[in-house]
């Protein structure tokens, strides 16, 4: 914006930054299969998504990998990671760790090929439990429930 400002043509610019950050937090949050492949143009913040997701990949079933492990492989500090985190998905490093995994993890499920405990194990949790908790928490519904749902849907399909 070149100066002086209009005073309303800042504000209004403002909100509408506001509003695509907060749109594009939610699209993150709902989508079930977060796919980089999609993406045509690629600004910075798309570029980090995309290289987390490519280290996420290579530790899906990796339940030690660690928010410094994370960062160390963006080559980022934790608390820049938190940050620019936070401002793109709304989620921190670790939830957005734990979102992928369980998004995942929906995905495995709804194709049936896997127990929940060989999905807990492949998507990273140590322990069913926390697993159960976590998905249950994400999706509203147990991972056995889920993936019952799941084999209906195909059956119909079908």
């Amino acid at each position: 914006m070149s100066k002086p400002f209009n005073l309303d043509i800042l504000l209004l610019r403002i909100e509408k930054l506001i509003d695509q950050k907060n749109l594009r937090q939610l699209e993150f949050s709902k989508k079930l299969e977060v796919n980089p492949k999609e993406i045509t143009i690629t600004s910075i913040d798309e570029q980090l998504i995309e290289k987390a997701l490519e280290c996420l990949e290579k530790n899906m079933d990796n339940g030690d990998y660690s928010v410094q492990q994370f960062s160390q492989d963006l080559g980022m500090d934790r608390t820049v990671l938190y940050k620019k985190m936070q401002s793109i998905t709304g989620l921190s490093p670790s939830e957005f760790i734990r979102s992928i995994r369980l998004k995942r993890a929906a995905q495995l499920l709804i194709h049936g090929q896997y127990s929940v405990a060989e999905v807990s194990e492949k998507v990273g949790f140590n322990t069913q439990k926390y697993f159960s908790k976590y998905f249950k928490e994400a999706f509203g519904v147990s991972p056995s429930k889920y993936a019952q749902n799941g084999k209906n849907i195909d059956n119909e399909l079908l």
